[in-house]
């Protein structure tokens, strides 16, 4: 399929949520996320969120995290030099911390704030797991139900101290664990990753209205919560069960966004535009459509918003969120 033309090319946007890796059958690196932040969308600034990427070897267990840090804050001076263009990449960073650790934490997250140099944001500490082995777990490797133990909140509770907040990345039968977290820690800022992980794939294939049934009333649940924001996006993954991945050509932004609009619908109406942005999660659903595509799906999406309220959905929001205003 021939690239799109871009819809409404001037309208700034803030990417809250992409990764940066060198794996041996996947790089993802400046070069990389350049080239997609340059082909044709107002992307004026991004924020990293943890992946992997670049731990400290050698390290005692806990601090291996800081590695990324360390490497994402100096591929944002790259772009923060100006060299590269005018895109602030990686302008804020969410890195890792293994919250279990309990209060021994603190000190890591200290170590990840210095690390930052001032772009240091927040902390997501993956908990997607299902009890079916057809469901890989998040990369943390995560037990069930972590994030109610108590050690994982005694290390939360470090976070507000600092001036950090939290993203949380579950799947859509564990979003109550989220409220509850919420519930329990309204000082801290909590922002939902993907709007929050609905299934299509394993014992969820095939059963898209029951999933959404489901997930609507549970995300509507969560956003009572003042303290909780969500990202729009990810829906291109392999796990949510569209199966746009499997195709030898890839769907342009219209079908995109008819596929999507139940979830986004949902969550700007919950959350509302002031606590809802639009995010990439690149290059992991590159493999359903290109960057120029999904902005152009998520435009679509916007369609009947207000100039203010595209304002916070592409840009405003995050950028509040991670307080780069």
């Amino acid at each position: 399929m021939a690239e799109e033309a871009i819809i409404e090319p001037e309208l700034p946007i803030f990417d809250p949520h992409h990764h940066l890796w060198d794996y041996p059958a996947s790089r993802y690196l400046l070069p990389e996320l350049l080239e997609d932040l340059q082909s044709g969308h107002n992307v004026e600034g991004t924020a990293f969120v943890e992946c992997g990427a670049f731990y400290r070897a050698g390290a005692l267990a806990g601090w291996e995290f800081v590695g990324e840090t360390e490497f994402v804050n100096g591929v944002a001076a790259m772009a923060a030099s100006g060299r590269y263009g005018p895109v602030k990449a990686c302008e804020a960073i969410a890195g890792r911390a293994d919250l279990a650790m309990g209060a021994a934490v603190e000190a890591v997250l200290e170590r990840h704030v210095r690390a930052g140099d001032g772009r240091f944001r927040s902390i997501r500490h993956a908990g997607a797991h299902d009890p079916d082995e057809r469901i890989r777990k998040s990369h943390t490797d995560p037990p069930p139900d972590l994030y109610a133990s108590a050690a994982f909140r005694e290390g939360f509770a470090r976070l507000s101290r600092l001036g950090l907040s939290f993203e949380a990345w579950q799947f859509h039968p564990q979003l109550p664990e989220v409220t509850a977290l919420a519930s329990a820690f309204p000082e801290t800022l909590i922002l939902l990753n993907h709007v929050g992980g609905p299934l299509g794939i394993g014992p969820y294939e095939n059963r898209r209205q029951e999933v959404f049934e489901v997930w609507r009333h549970d995300v509507r649940e969560l956003a009572r919560a003042p303290n909780v924001w969500v990202k729009l996006g990810g829906l291109g993954m392999a796990i949510c069960g569209f199966g746009f991945h499997k195709r030898d050509v890839l769907p342009g932004s219209q079908e995109l966004a008819e596929a999507w609009r139940p979830y986004i619908e949902t969550c700007i109406e919950a959350f509302g535009p002031e606590r809802s942005m639009f995010e990439s999660n690149f290059p992991v659903d590159k493999v359903s459509c290109s960057y120029r595509t999904l902005w152009n799906a998520f435009k679509r999406l916007a369609s009947g918003a207000s100039a203010d309220e595209k304002a916070l959905l592409f840009k405003a929001s995050a950028r509040k969120f991670y307080r780069l205003d």
